[in-house]
């Protein structure tokens, strides 16, 4: 298996290029035994959520993979119901006691839903007592991005969203790339919608290399300097993935690749009614 490389964040922070996502791994067996594989296989980024319910199981994997602490780069988020400064302090703990940790690697707002600014006044303190080696949000718009470094003291590390072949985000990857913001990707595989492993540019790239689509799309988004976290329960599909660095796409694939680039995503994060949802989520937890 060949080596990952890694990003450095803005905060001198080294962190892999590629990791180990466990979004909708809520069987609490299942998910330990991923990440274990995970772990075996070679990756040392493993991505999680309070609000996935597994930080418990990822953490129990970690704690027997028998890798030392310092080669582990573990992230995790706050979930709206606990946004606020004194709230989003108590989740942290919450999630470092499940996760069995002394401090994280990265932390991040989930949602840019709710108390946002007393969650990031929490995230700073933790951040300046060493409790958190960086800090960061999850499917923020490059607005509210800009708005939160000017009213704030620590640039956000990274900015987690959907980025994949069919949602390309270049344009946001170069404001965050100006603003010293590193770009991660959530569903870099499109979560398997569209066809996109029979879909044909991929496939015609995928036999010029004798790889996969799956390993074409993670080398894609790592060549754009993209940090990608695809998640998989299958210990082949597991391995597949991280065997990704041992060929570079030329640039004709990357131009190709560019083509396919509908710039619609999942959901649309500005949509009034889904902020609403959110919040009335928020209110009932």
């Amino acid at each position: 298996m060949s080596a990952i490389p890694s990003v450095t964040l803005n905060n001198g922070v080294a962190m892999p290029l590629l990791g180990f996502g466990v979004f909708q791994i809520p069987d609490a067996e299942a998910c330990e035994r991923s990440v274990s594989e995970a772990l075996r296989v070679g990756y040392r980024l493993i991505d999680t959520a309070a609000s996935y319910g597994n930080e418990a199981a990822v953490g129990n994997a970690i704690k027997q993979a028998g890798v030392a602490r310092a080669e582990v780069f573990i992230t995790t988020k706050l979930w709206i119901q606990d946004a606020g400064e004194e709230r989003a302090k108590a989740a942290f703990e919450r999630s470092m006691q499940r996760l069995q940790l002394e401090y994280l690697d990265l932390y991040l707002i989930h949602q840019p839903v709710g108390d946002v600014y007393g969650s990031w006044r929490a995230m700073e303190q933790l951040y300046r007592e060493g409790r958190i080696r960086a800090i960061g949000v999850s499917n923020f718009q490059p607005d509210r991005i800009m708005d939160l470094i000017l009213h704030n003291q620590v640039v956000p590390a990274v900015n987690q969203i959907e980025c994949h072949p069919f949602n390309q985000q270049i344009e946001t990857q170069q404001f965050l790339l100006d603003n010293k913001v590193q770009i991660e990707s959530w569903g870099p595989l499109a979560r398997g919608q569209d066809n996109i492993f029979e879909n044909e540019v991929l496939r015609s790239i995928a036999g010029t290399y004798q790889k996969t689509v799956a390993q074409v799309i993670l080398r894609w988004l790592t060549q754009r300097g993209v940090v990608a976290i695809p998640k998989s329960v299958r210990p082949e599909r597991i391995a597949e993935n991280f065997n990704v660095f041992d060929f570079d796409l030329r640039p004709e694939d990357m131009e190709a690749i560019g083509t396919l680039d509908t710039k619609a995503g999942f959901v649309d994060r500005r949509d009034p009614a889904r902020v609403k949802w959110l919040s009335e989520l928020r209110r009932s937890t």
